[in-house]
């Protein structure tokens, strides 16, 4: 038997939207994934994406605040990720992912003022991309 392979998500929680980005079976490439509304059914739709794609972790995005402390806006974030139960969670640094997001998807000619899930999907991806470059 070979190794079993697994992928690793990537959750940007915002108070409207998150942003769901999903490794690949090597744990090198990071890739937007979709973005889902932050309603009473997210923790539900998140374990089911997590689990047709494989998913053992979970890296969830924390808003420290650039003083390195956590505020409200942070707590919030830990505290929906503990609603997320048959996986490991890991939580990773992501101050400044928002601004990058936007320089990324402006840089690749993406409109996203229409679509602003487009920018969470985005910040996903680098928080994984982050992650995924210390392993």
């Amino acid at each position: 038997m070979g190794k079993i392979m697994f992928k690793i998500m990537a959750l940007d929680i915002g108070t409207k939207r998150i942003g769901i980005a999903l490794s690949d079976y090597l744990l090198m490439l990071a890739n937007g994934h979709s973005y889902i509304s932050r309603d009473d059914n997210s923790v539900e739709q998140i374990q089911k994406i997590a689990k047709e794609n494989n998913v053992k972790k979970i890296v969830a995005g924390i808003p420290y605040n650039m003083d390195g402390t956590e505020g409200s806006q942070a707590q919030d974030c830990r505290d929906f990720a503990s609603q997320i139960t048959g996986f490991e969670i890991i939580f990773e640094d992501e101050r400044l992912t928002s601004d990058t997001a936007e320089e990324n998807l402006r840089s690749r000619k993406i409109d996203f003022r229409k679509e602003k899930g487009l920018v969470d999907m985005e910040s996903a991806r680098i928080i994984l991309e982050q992650y995924l470059s210390r392993q």
